[in-house]
């Protein structure tokens, strides 16, 4: 029997900006009924829960859910300039999870304005990325990095991740990938996860079709069965999260989880 447990990523809904008017408690709502065992949601829309952690526990454990994960991303981690208003941010989220059991935290991808860069804007993301697996691990709590191909990327082909990854600290910091987000980025999705398969203790499931675009999961050129097949043989034990942020979902996004949810079913999750 598998040991993997499926979660829905909250970047559905925020994704829409301002143009999001609902609330929390109506997405978990759509979550616990689409069929999902846990919840991965951010800084940038937990709202008000932010500062009642155990209220947001309640809301989770009265319909079924867990948190996944709780993901933080700030200014990209790249700048020095910001780095004591990243670090209290991250203070923040990390008192935050301290509230939950198995509490985890996946930091966004390095990123800058502009994607130029001479190694020092990588190099300061890292270096927050491994003081944020030592905060976390004081406080109990597990962090992972998952990069990203939207603009400004820092980390996206193959060299890049590989650079990233050989200077996080594996006793404080784990990998916690993206299907989609590998793809675009234009490595070969298998080829990766195989690489780095002992340190990912997490991982989104987010589909593209040939041109990149983002679609329904099963609906583009990312390989599921043989990524779930790949994380069995590995007896991973870890969350996979769907992520939904194609146009479909921005026009119904209930829809857009519910049908990646039943994807997920159909190949036996």
């Amino acid at each position: 029997m598998t040991r993997i447990r499926v979660a829905c990523q909250t970047f559905t809904w925020e994704m829409l900006g301002p143009d999001w008017h609902g609330s929390v408690s109506s997405i978990l709502d759509w979550i616990a009924a689409a069929g999902y065992a846990g919840v991965e949601i951010t800084n940038h829309l937990i709202g008000e829960f932010f500062a009642a952690p155990d209220d947001f526990q309640s809301e989770l454990s009265r319909r079924g859910l867990a948190l996944a994960a709780f993901g933080f991303g700030a200014t990209g981690f790249s700048d020095p300039l910001t780095w004591d208003e990243d670090i209290a941010g991250l203070n923040q989220a990390i008192e935050f999870l301290r509230h939950f059991p198995e509490p985890r935290l996946a930091l966004g991808g390095a990123s800058s304005p502009h994607r130029l860069d001479d190694g020092h804007k990588l190099n300061s993301a890292i270096r927050f990325y491994n003081e944020a697996g030592r905060l976390g691990r004081a406080a109990g709590v597990s962090v992972n990095v998952h990069p990203h191909s939207n603009h400004g990327s820092l980390v996206e082909s193959a060299a890049e991740y590989r650079y990233l990854v050989d200077r996080l600290d594996p006793d404080l910091v784990s990998f916690g990938p993206d299907t989609g987000h590998i793809v675009r980025g234009g490595q070969d999705l298998l080829t990766c996860l195989r690489t780095y398969l002992p340190r990912i203790t997490h991982l989104h499931l987010k589909d593209v079709d040939g041109n990149g675009n983002w679609t329904g999961l099963g609906r583009g050129v990312c390989d599921f069965p043989a990524v779930l097949a790949l994380l069995e043989e590995s007896a991973y034990g870890g969350w996979v999260v769907a992520e939904e942020e194609s146009f479909a979902a921005r026009e119904d996004g209930v829809r857009a989880i519910r049908e990646n949810r039943a994807y997920l079913r159909s190949i036996g999750y």
